[in-house]
């Protein structure tokens, strides 16, 4: 019986990582992926506008 109580914690590990995988790819696309594409080109536009500003005490 020790070797089952020593294999379960990899198993059960390795389930979960495997449902998680499963879980990401099964997410990525659908009906709400144009929706997060606007969301980050937003974002990463927000943050290079940010970057290119000059600074107020000319720096």
């Amino acid at each position: 019986m020790d070797y089952v109580a020593a294999l379960f914690p990899p198993v059960v590990m390795a389930v979960a990582f495997t449902a998680l995988i499963v879980t990401i790819v099964k997410s990525q696309g659908g009906q709400n992926k144009a929706k997060e594409d606007a969301a980050v080109d937003a974002v990463l536009g927000r943050a290079d506008s940010a970057r290119q500003e000059p600074t107020a005490h000319g720096a």
